[in-house]
């Protein structure tokens, strides 16, 4: 996914990360495959903006807090977050991907330490 008005300056790859890489991501786009644990919703007269949040599981077993964006459709257990590091725990929800009731979450986290592996994400992805 890039983001952007067609000008290249301003166009940024989201990077798939599980929860241990999210310290190397702060303030970048990311995308989070995770599983759905816990929704907190509040009420819509609430003083707090932004304030439904989200909590999932990464691939790695760690566990993040996402923050929802309004429009957010999540339909499925097992979800793709796209979205804006906060902190080492947090992703601020810029949109989600629906991925079905059956993801092998190894394979994902396997395939996620391979694209940050050094012998292969210089050849990939610069």
């Amino acid at each position: 996914m890039q983001e952007g008005s067609g000008n290249s300056e301003n166009k940024e790859l989201s990077t798939r990360v599980n929860s241990a890489r999210l310290p190397d991501y702060l303030g970048k786009l990311v995308r989070l495959a995770c599983r759905t644990l816990k929704v907190r919703l509040l009420s819509l007269c609430s003083a707090i903006m932004d304030g439904n949040t989200m909590t999932v599981e990464a691939s790695d077993g760690g566990q993040v807090t996402v923050y929802l964006s309004p429009n957010a459709n999540i339909t499925d257990p097992y979800i793709e977050v796209i979205g804006i590091v906060q902190n080492a725990t947090t992703v601020k929800m810029a949109a989600c991907v629906n991925m079905g009731s059956d993801l092998d979450m190894k394979l994902v986290n396997d395939t996620i330490e391979l694209i940050h592996d050094p012998r292969f994400y210089k050849r990939m992805f610069c």
